[in-house]
């Protein structure tokens, strides 16, 4: 089995270096710049519960090179989605598996939820370039449950979690979905294949949606904005609107966010993702973990007026400090 990893940072070289130390499969690795440089000279390297693992892999730059894949996981930042998409078409075949390991809600949630309409969502595919170019019915969802960082180019540093779900864009459970569990298992994954995988989308989505764009405004760690009663009440209020959301296209939510809180307080002083994108200058992933919340809610005329000022605040804190792009 061929394996594609494009966007070889936190979660695709996780994934990249289990796959390829498990030696399952023949992992390739879609890269440039500076990554490519270090992969091709070093192979995948993570640092994991004191060790530092290497393995070699096949690290190009043009999908042409790589040609067909069985498996492709795209596992880069929203922002650079578009252009993905654009050059994936040489690494795709009839039979290809498409696995979007990204942050947020993904481009071909409207497509499967009949409540939205079908039209793709503006906040994640603004010119439907995304969902033309990448087949829906080729896509296996991805939830991951991972805490890992890049320190530099080609190296992996994770921290914890070793949970995965993947299951069918459409839903229902498929013998392509067993078959990449298997796989993904037997790399050392803790491997859920789900027949709702928009349900867990969405479930994650409910616990990160507030924590993400608040630590990266205020710069604090979930344990600081957990401890601030007004911080953490607003948090709550924004959960609520988004269970509400999630509940008129039935992807309801069984917990309530105190509950929540409290299994991300065991997190202590733990610095989210797009804090972490902020300290390092980069582009946050404001769209796809909030701006597509605010936009399903606009379609499915729920009132979200939390969820509104969040996305207000972070996208404006964004744009001052280079991180979001400007309006036009």
């Amino acid at each position: 089995m061929k394996v594609c990893i494009i966007g070889a940072g936190a979660i695709g070289g996780l994934i990249g270096t289990k796959l390829a130390i498990a030696g399952a499969c023949e992992v390739n690795v879609l890269a440039r710049g500076h990554t490519l440089k270090a992969l091709r000279e070093y192979g995948l390297r993570m640092k994991s519960a004191g060790q530092t693992l290497q393995v070699p892999v096949r690290a190009e730059e043009h999908p042409s090179a790589l040609g067909e894949q069985d498996v492709v996981f795209i596992a880069v930042k929203g922002p650079a989605l578009a252009s993905v998409a654009a050059a994936i078409a040489p690494l795709v075949g009839h039979k290809t598996m498409i696995v979007p390991a990204m942050n947020g809600v993904p481009w071909w949630f409207a497509q499967v939820v009949p409540a939205l309409g079908d039209r793709p969502l503006v906040s994640v595919d603004p010119t439907g370039s995304i969902s033309a170019a990448i087949p829906t019915r080729q896509v296996l969802g991805c939830v991951v449950h991972s805490s890992s960082s890049t320190p530099e180019p080609g190296v992996v540093d994770h921290k914890f979690g070793q949970g995965l779900i993947i299951g069918e864009a459409y839903g229902g459970l498929s013998d392509r979905a067993a078959a990449l569990g298997e796989l993904l298992s037997g790399a050392g994954f803790d491997t859920t294949v789900s027949a709702d995988i928009r349900h867990d989308i969405w479930y994650k989505l409910w616990g990160n949606m507030t924590m993400n764009p608040v630590s990266a405004i205020t710069g604090a760690t979930v344990d600081k904005i957990l401890g601030d009663p007004l911080v953490r009440d607003f948090c709550s209020a924004a959960m609520g609107e988004a269970a509400a959301v999630g509940a008129s296209m039935g992807c309801a939510i069984d917990q309530a966010p105190e509950d929540r809180h409290s299994v991300t307080a065991k997190l202590g002083a733990f610095k989210t993702s797009m804090l972490q994108d902020v300290e390092a200058g980069r582009g946050i992933e404001l769209d796809a973990i909030v701006g597509a919340v605010q936009e399903i809610a606009k379609r499915l005329a729920v009132p979200a007026p939390n969820i509104d000022a969040l996305l207000g605040l972070t996208r404006l804190f964004g744009r001052v400090h280079g991180v979001y792009p400007r309006a036009d």
